[in-house]
């Protein structure tokens, strides 16, 4: 039988996440603080399209109900993916942070539908939207969301998590300055389409960044190989160290943002494996892929010539 090592090799690379936790855990304080901006902003535009007849406020203040329901799962999120692993659970509820962004995806997809279908019934039957109330409201939400926007910049580039806030946070502000320009323009012109047409860029900014946020989290969830992985790469690697004589059963895969991993079963040439033995294999193993590939966990099973043909009997 073939010797199998399991090693875990954390090097160098924090991915931003505190101790102990996952990527999105270092931004629990600011994602708590953006969803309270976004709750008070939420029920300012509420109350402000109701003032103004604003279908453009009131579809902000919509999907600003959405993004508060999605930083909030973001946070139970957190709280889960921090519970430490079972025997039942071996990784813990680290993938809950990957379910979260998943339901983001699709509430950000829902309210995207809802607000063309409300700008379509605007142009069959116009209302008349206060200008000047709709510029007060529009700035107040424009200044709100650059804030959260701020404080979950960095955060974004480390957690699929935070970037589903961020990019939901980030269209309330492209959605607040449509809603401006679309108040401008009623109050220079009089021009009530104004208003529909800009809930109708409010919807059209949510729905690409939502599908490219839901083509990564399906692709975490199918365990596709880390995009910044390059599997062949890894596999000339390893054939590369001395005494190695094939690699198979290879695979990489992402078990939450910032929590890479990679498994092999490397074969070895029996007189190697005697001269320098098990452990120095694989301490060469974890310093090739420590070096050149950002992975935070690799386990390897280690094995004489002639092991694999034994192991395929096994299977059948």
């Amino acid at each position: 039988m073939g010797a199998g090592h399991d090693h875990g090799h954390a090097h160098g690379h924090t991915h931003g996440a505190s101790a102990g936790g996952t990527a999105t855990a270092a931004y629990r304080g600011r994602l708590r603080v953006a969803l309270s901006i976004t709750l008070t902003v939420m029920v300012v535009e509420l109350v402000g399209g109701v003032v103004a007849d604003s279908l453009a406020l009131v579809a902000d203040a919509a999907h600003m109900a959405t993004d508060a329901l999605g930083l909030g799962m973001a946070l139970l999120a957190i709280h889960f993916a921090s519970r430490p692993p079972s025997d039942r659970r071996t990784f813990g509820y680290a993938r809950a942070e990957i379910l979260a962004a998943l339901a983001n995806c699709l509430l950000l997809l829902g309210v995207g539908s809802y607000v063309l279908y409300e700008a379509i019934q605007r142009f069959i039957t116009p209302a008349d939207t206060e200008g000047g109330l709709t510029v007060v409201f529009g700035l107040i939400g424009l200044v709100a969301n650059l804030i959260s926007l701020t404080l979950l910049m960095r955060g974004q580039r480390e957690s699929l998590n935070v970037r589903g806030a961020f990019l939901e946070v980030a269209a309330d502000a492209l959605g607040s300055l449509a809603v401006l320009i679309s108040a401008v323009v009623i109050l220079t012109t009089g021009w009530q389409a104004a208003d529909p047409i800009a809930s109708l860029v409010i919807a059209l900014m949510i729905v690409p960044r939502t599908w490219k946020l839901l083509r990564e989290t399906l692709d975490v969830l199918l365990e596709a190989a880390p995009k910044d992985v390059d599997i062949a790469e890894v596999r000339a690697h390893i054939l590369a160290l001395d005494g190695v004589e094939d690699v198979h059963d290879l695979h990489a895969w992402t078990i939450t943002s910032g929590m890479p991993v990679l498994s092999a079963h490397v074969v070895v040439r029996s007189d190697v494996l005697s001269a320098i033995g098990h452990e120095k294999m694989l301490h060469e193993l974890q310093g090739c892929l420590g070096d050149h590939f950002d992975v935070e966990h690799c386990t390897f099973q280690l094995e004489p010539s002639g092991h694999a043909e034994h192991e395929a009997r096994l299977c059948h």
